[in-house]
């Protein structure tokens, strides 16, 4: 099976800025990302179908016996099954929307809607941003379960205590007088992840391959921490998709941090509003702010933006790709990708500055910003110069 994983464009947007970095399959929910989710449950050539200026990067990979799926949707056995029984020419639909299909010439072309099945079963759809974390404790025990059925948890040291039975930890893994309560939601601790003296963990947790918790951080779960990350200080239901660090005190709330973040020592974000409303999040698909649903949503920052020590974020407050934060007072809902500055104004981050930095901070995990990451980066900066 050649398994392209194709972006749903309005949700590809809905999910800015999240996407402006990485195909929707990329994003990361529970343990694992929509990619190695479809991965462990569907063999075959994986690729995707994304925007041009990412194909570099995620370029797709044309066979002889194509399927498209949608990279919003997470899967589940049930559907992995009926998609791998798709007959050429037939489309797996549900209320509407396209899951998957099976084309009947090797164009990779959704086809003409005559051979519809209705998927009967249910899934998660990531749609918005705030999909991400309201919707990870429901992925982390799917992943959970996925990861850990049939073997068993490497040993840890006698100095910790762990509370239920629902606790994973792979080879590698390090923890020392820290407190894991499993009877909320499974933990998991990923290859060569290390938690630190004092720490309290209220599952679940997926802390992924080779990140750290540093000494006496507090968490709420549901929570993910990609891999390469730090973290301190408390998190209560957020995502960090991984190589980024908010290594000290502070709070992290009900939102998601992009890959290569920096958050400076005792920032917090708001995460409920004075009046307990509903919250509004910044859309790049209706360029307004539009309403969440949600009475509890935090922060929503992309791929390699950072902010100064003992910065204050506001409520439902959307941060693009690149943008340096700093100063006292909450900085404005909405701050544009390559902005510089906080509550007292923004100007322009210019290009070379930033990519200077985003060089040194990707070398210091062993990566290289290369030419491929250089054009997705410069693309950004002149796709998003009307927002500064």
């Amino acid at each position: 099976m050649n398994i392209i994983l194709f972006d749903d464009q309005k949700s590809r947007k809905q999910l800015l800025p999240l996407t402006f970095t990485r195909p929707v399959a990329e994003l990361r929910v529970g343990i694992l990302t929509i990619r190695e989710k479809w991965e462990k449950r569907l063999k075959g050539i994986y690729s995707w179908q994304t925007e041009q200026y990412l194909s570099g990067k995620y370029p797709t990979k044309e066979g002889q016996d194509n399927y498209l799926i949608n990279a919003s949707v997470c899967p589940t056995d049930e559907l992995a099954e009926a998609v791998q029984q798709l007959n050429r020419g037939s489309i797996l639909m549900q209320n509407g929307k396209i899951i998957a299909c099976h084309p009947d010439t090797e164009k990779l072309e959704i086809p003409v809607k005559n051979h519809i099945i209705e998927f009967e079963g249910e899934y998660i759809h990531i749609e918005y941003p705030w999909d991400i974390f309201s919707k990870n404790g429901l992925e982390l025990e799917r992943d959970y379960d996925l990861l850990t059925r049939g073997r068993t948890s490497a040993e840890l040291s006698s100095t910790n205590t762990i509370l239920g039975s629902r606790f994973f930890a792979e080879e590698g893994a390090q923890a020392e007088c820290a407190v894991f309560n499993t009877l909320s939601g499974p933990v998991y601790l990923g290859k060569d992840t290390v938690v630190m003296e004092g720490s309290v963990v209220r599952g679940g947790l997926a802390l992924c391959d080779h990140s750290q918790l540093k000494l006496s951080t507090k968490i709420y779960g549901p929570t993910t921490i990609g891999p390469y990350s730090k973290v301190g200080g408390e998190v209560n239901n957020s995502v960090i998709l991984g190589y980024s660090n908010k290594g000290h005190d502070g709070f992290l709330g009900n939102s998601v941090l992009g890959e290569w973040c920096n958050i400076g020592a005792d920032s917090n974000n708001s995460n409920l509003k004075n009046n307990y409303d509903e919250v509004k999040l910044w859309s790049y698909l209706s360029q307004r702010f539009e309403k969440t649903g949600l009475q509890f949503c935090g922060l929503i920052m992309g791929d390699h933006s950072k902010c100064g020590i003992n910065t204050m974020f506001n409520t439902g407050t959307v941060v693009g790709v690149s943008a340096n934060i700093f100063g006292s007072g909450f900085p404005r809902n909405f701050i544009p990708s390559y902005s510089w500055g906080g509550a007292s104004g923004f100007t322009e981050y210019k290009l070379s500055k930033a990519m200077d930095t985003a060089g040194r901070v990707m070398q210091r995990r062993g990566v290289e910003l290369d030419l491929k990451e250089k054009n997705i980066l410069q693309h950004i900066f002149d796709l998003t110069a009307s927002f500064r």
